[in-house]
């Protein structure tokens, strides 16, 4: 499983011109989930995305979680995370999870975060989206915990 996750002061996403998430201060999340992902990539995701402290306490310093500062997650399916780009120009995608699979997972992943009490705006999955953002900072990190199997 992989993620790209964005420090944000504001963040939404739109299908079809419709808005269907925003968040203001938070986590912009692109989250990619590959064959053979399961319970333990997902539960090391929830856990380091929910304690990442990447917001600035009183001295100016990332020492403060989401959580912490009030924040949301805008969490983005986004399966071309997982693209092969070492051979040739156009990118392999056998990586990413099939989508069925790929879809459950997502929205477990969404489910859970909030589970913890943090607030979750969510794209669509599989939808031609259209994400705008404002990164704080700017803050962006990359998460990858390969499949227990790889």
């Amino acid at each position: 499983m992989k993620a790209v996750v964005q420090r944000v002061t504001e963040a939404s996403v739109s299908v079809d011109g419709e808005s269907i998430g925003r968040i203001g201060n938070g986590m912009l999340v692109l989250l990619a989930v590959e064959r053979g992902d399961d319970e333990r990539e997902l539960a090391l995701m929830i856990r380091k995305i929910a304690g990442l402290r990447l917001f600035a306490d009183a001295r100016g310093r990332m020492n403060l979680s989401i959580a912490q500062v009030g924040g949301a997650v805008l969490a983005i399916s986004q399966f071309t995370l997982a693209a092969d780009l070492v051979k040739g120009m156009r990118p392999s995608f056998d990586r990413a999870e099939e989508p069925v699979r790929a879809s459950r997972l997502y929205d477990a992943f969404c489910q859970r975060l909030a589970e913890e009490g943090i607030p979750v705006a969510r794209g669509r999955f599989a939808a031609d989206m259209r994400v705008h953002l404002v990164n704080d900072g700017p803050v962006t990190f990359v998460l990858d915990f390969p499949p227990s199997g790889a």
